[in-house]
C-alpha cells in the first residue's frame, strides 16, 4: 500500500477548511468507523483525542458523545451529532459550535471519497478566541489531511483482510 497524501481544500470563510481523500473500501465501512466513538483516537490526525469517555457505541442524529482531549492542556468535550445520513454524511458540534463533517460519496468500484470539514464560520465571540491562542486553523487542515490518511490505511487495511 503506498502512502497517500490528502487533498487541502479551498474555502469561502476563513474559519472553514477541508480536506479530502479517496479510500478504496466501500463507504459502509468507513462510516461505521465515523459512527463509532471509539475509533476517532485511532484516525485522528491532531493528537488531540486521548479516548473516548462515554456516549453509545454507534453514533445517531441527537447523540451526545464525550471525548477526552488535551490541547495544550487535558480536558473533556461533549459533542452532538446534528447531521446523520447512513453511509453519506456525519457532522457533530460541541459548546463552542464549531462542527466537523465526514462527507462520503461512493465512487463505485469499491472506492469512495471522503471529505473533512471543519466549520467556525458561526460562534460565539469567546470560541474565536479560543481558536486563535491555540492556533487551530493553521493546523486544522494538516490535522486533517492526516486524520484522513490514517482513515484511508485503516479502512484499506480491513478491506485487503
Amino acid at each position: 500500500m503506498m502512502a497517500e497524501r490528502a487533498e487541502i481544500l479551498t474555502t469561502d470563510h476563513p474559519r472553514k477548511t477541508a480536506a479530502r481523500i479517496i479510500i478504496a473500501a466501500p463507504a459502509k465501512m468507513i462510516f461505521d468507523l465515523l459512527a463509532n466513538p471509539s475509533w476517532h483516537q485511532l484516525f485522528d490526525g491532531s493528537e488531540t483525542i486521548k479516548k473516548s469517555v462515554s456516549g453509545p457505541k454507534r453514533l445517531f442524529l441527537g447523540a451526545q458523545f464525550s471525548m477526552a482531549m488535551k490541547i495544550k492542556i487535558p480536558y473533556r468535550i461533549k459533542n452532538t451529532v446534528v447531521v446523520f445520513e447512513e453511509n453519506k454524511k456525519i457532522a457533530w458540534c460541541h459548546l463552542m459550535k464549531w462542527r466537523w463533517q465526514y462527507e462520503l460519496i461512493d465512487l463505485g468500484n469499491g472506492a469512495t471519497q471522503v471529505t473533512e470539514s471543519f466549520d467556525a464560520s458561526d460562534i460565539p465571540f469567546f470560541a474565536k478566541h479560543w481558536l486563535n491562542l491555540t492556533g487551530a486553523m493553521a493546523h486544522n487542515p494538516k490535522w486533517m489531511g492526516k486524520s484522513l490518511v490514517n482513515l484511508k490505511a485503516i479502512c484499506e487495511g480491513f478491506n485487503s483482510l
